[in-house]
């Protein structure tokens, strides 16, 4: 394999524990306390990239990490529903929720569609197979899902059978054509 690509799913916040969408929130102290446990784990990158939320940007400082914005590791746009709590949305969208979940093309919430954050985690994915070397990248569980799906050519409904945690590590690995899924540590 000639390129190696670790993908970290960024550190805990308020929504992650309180079940809620994210918005664009920090931290929160436990967060930022696990993200700088790991950072002595993870070695020596080539190159090291963030999404452009804050949580993502803080977790890549908190591990230590000097890294660039990639606009295309950005989380998956959940419109209105940002910030509100899953109960909130069921309660008050039911029929929003359960097609977003079960349609992937679905965006009841007014942002992006499944379908459209695998297509741009393919697009990101496909320019990365062909570099060399070693490869991070601080971004989010829906990042992260698409990407898995994208590695191992799995159908697009798996998405939602991923589960992906907070600090989450998927280590893909690529020959220049194709990717492998080396593992997922949660």
């Amino acid at each position: 394999m000639s390129l190696r690509l670790l993908l970290i799913c960024s550190a805990s916040t308020n929504a992650v524990r309180s079940a809620a969408f994210p918005a664009d929130e920090p931290l929160d102290a436990q967060g930022r306390t696990s993200a700088a446990a790991l950072s002595g784990e993870l070695g020596s990158f080539s190159i090291v990239r963030t999404s452009p939320a804050l949580r993502a940007r803080e977790t890549a400082a908190s591990l230590g990490l000097a890294a660039s914005v990639d606009p295309a590791l950005r989380d998956l746009d959940v419109g209105r529903w940002a910030g509100r709590s899953l109960t909130e949305i069921e309660a008050a969208e039911p029929a929003g929720l359960a097609a977003w979940i079960s349609d992937i093309d679905a965006a009841p919430h007014g942002g992006e569609a499944i379908a459209a954050l695998l297509e741009r985690t393919r697009l990101w994915l496909d320019a990365c197979r062909t570099r060399r070397g070693r490869i991070l990248a601080v971004t989010h569980a829906a990042v992260i899902r698409a990407a898995v799906v994208h590695a191992i050519d799995a159908k697009p409904s798996s998405f939602w059978r991923i589960d992906v945690a907070p600090l989450c590590r998927v280590d893909l690995r690529s020959n220049g054509e194709r990717w492998v899924l080396r593992s997922l540590r949660n």
